[in-house]
């Protein structure tokens, strides 16, 4: 199953390793990943594959939210289908 997450702060040094190392730490796999900096403003979207975290889906989100808050950046998370939904048009 794959989810969506979207990451958006002021840029500075170390925001992926960060986030890369909590997914791995969680035993989530990057599919695609693309970011973006402009005006100092960091934007990071991943496709992430989420079949070994999926029962603990919810409390994964929380979790993320919060690595967010600590390195001061926004950190949300969506299943896939439903960002897909979100977005079509």
């Amino acid at each position: 199953m794959k989810a969506i997450i979207t990451v958006v702060g002021t840029d500075r040094v170390g925001i992926i390793g960060s986030v890369c190392t909590y997914l791995a730490e969680e035993n989530i796999n990057i599919l695609d990943i693309s970011q973006t900096i402009q005006s100092n403003f960091f934007n990071m979207l991943m496709v992430v594959d989420i079949t070994a975290v999926i029962d603990h889906f919810d409390t994964l989100q929380k979790t993320l939210k919060a690595h967010g808050h600590e390195i001061g950046v926004e950190i949300s998370m969506q299943r896939e289908e439903i960002f897909s939904s979100m977005h079509r048009l």
